[in-house]
């Protein structure tokens, strides 16, 4: 069956909190859902800064007048969202995600987190031993709606006023059909994007362990990088 958007859910109407909202990844797709009219919620372990970068996002170009963009700490953002996108450091990742167990029952859980290492000889994919972060989340949130997706979305480019359209495919990986639908829509949101399902919560090792291959790309070729899929 081919990509088809006009079959997408309306999820004008949902909440995205974004768990990590003040660092790079999450300011991004904030901003992002933030000028596509989405109410943002930004979270924080320090409510104070959430807030603060809350208030910077709404002021950003193209965001339109009247959106609604506010900062709290992560356990509120958490009760109050329909759809939490994780976004913090994959060293934080585990801490993070096992406190908020309570206030995620229910809710859909978007991991974008890529674990990923470091040395001489530039990123490498990390041994998770759940098998990848989004599994790791998953077994952290037993009554929660996991899925992965927006792992390789450039933050450069979420962060950029200029870029109007960001052409790349988010690869969904979920035990839930459904949440492709709803997390594609989220994605259809920002101009360029489509959600794209990627396979059960088993096959994101590789989409997260993908992102190593990317960030060698971008500094080869001074680009950012991103992923389509051909023949849909």
């Amino acid at each position: 069956m081919a990509y088809d958007a006009s079959n997408l859910p309306d999820v004008s109407g949902l909440t995205v909190g974004i768990i990590g909202g003040t660092g790079d990844q999450g300011r991004g797709l904030a901003y992002r859902f933030a000028r596509a009219g989405q109410t943002v919620l930004i979270g924080s372990r320090s409510a104070e800064r959430a807030a603060q970068s809350a208030e910077e996002i709404a002021a950003l170009p193209g965001v339109p007048a009247g959106a609604v963009v506010s900062g709290a700490g992560n356990e509120e953002v958490a009760r109050r969202s329909d759809v939490v996108v994780i976004a913090v450091p994959w060293d934080g990742h585990a801490a993070t995600v096992g406190a908020l167990a309570e206030p995620l029952a229910g809710k859909i859980v978007v991991d974008c987190v890529n674990p990923l290492g470091f040395d001489k000889q530039g990123p490498y994919a990390l041994t998770v031993e759940e098998g990848s972060a989004v599994q790791q989340a998953a077994a952290l949130l037993p009554d929660s709606r996991v899925c992965a997706a927006f792992n390789h979305v450039s933050a450069p480019l979420l962060a950029d006023p200029e870029v109007e359209r960001i052409e790349l495919d988010v690869l969904i990986c979920t035990e839930e059909r459904e949440l492709v639908d709803i997390v594609g829509a989220l994605a259809a949101r920002i101009p360029g994007m489509r959600g794209i399902y990627a396979g059960r919560l088993r096959n994101a090792h590789q989409v997260e362990a993908l992102t190593a291959n990317l960030i060698a790309i971008n500094k080869r070729y001074k680009a950012h990088a991103g992923i389509r899929v051909t023949d849909l």
